[in-house]
């Protein structure tokens, strides 16, 4: 509201819809339980908002991502019931988090190592836009481990294979 030549209204001429704010004390940026499920369902941001933010995490995740993540930990699965297959026959983990833990709590290996390798799936998904190193996207790293991981499992079966 404008005043003549700098005076100061007084407070009887500001209307009273101008003089109370209506201020609504809760934070729309919070995060509740509520933005959660509705961001998994109605995703709002599937891309960056400008030209140069294609690398920024968004909500929406491509479908592709779901069948990595889900390939990846089947695999690890795998790999951890064959690693203790071919424990039972003298083999060693290679790992010294997992030998550790192996050789220590034997019950469990297999909650670390799923633990381990969902924290690591949870982390690629969410960030598979974003460049690792400001060389490759880290949907492609994600690619790429899946199928290090294939070849893993592929020679421990084989390994498997040749003890029988």
């Amino acid at each position: 509201m404008s005043t003549p030549s700098g005076k100061e209204p007084s407070p009887d001429a500001v209307p009273p819809a101008v003089r109370e704010r209506r201020v609504n004390h809760v934070d729309r940026r919070a995060l509740t339980l509520r933005t959660l499920l509705t961001s998994g369902t109605s995703p709002r941001r599937r891309d960056g908002r400008r030209a140069g933010e294609q690398e920024l995490p968004v909500d929406f995740h491509e479908p592709y991502l779901l069948v990595l993540a889900v390939v990846l930990l089947l695999l690890s699965v795998a790999d951890a019931f064959l690693t203790l297959t071919l424990m039972s026959d003298g083999a060693q983990e290679t790992n010294p988090l997992l030998a550790f833990v192996l050789n220590e709590h034997p019950r469990f290996f297999a909650v670390t190592k799923m633990a381990l390798t969902g924290m690591g799936v949870v982390l690629l998904v969410a960030m598979a836009r974003t460049k690792l190193f400001r060389l490759v996207r880290a949907a492609w790293f994600f690619k790429g481990l899946v199928a290090a991981y294939l070849v893993l499992v592929a020679y421990e079966a084989w390994l498997v294979s040749t003890m029988l």
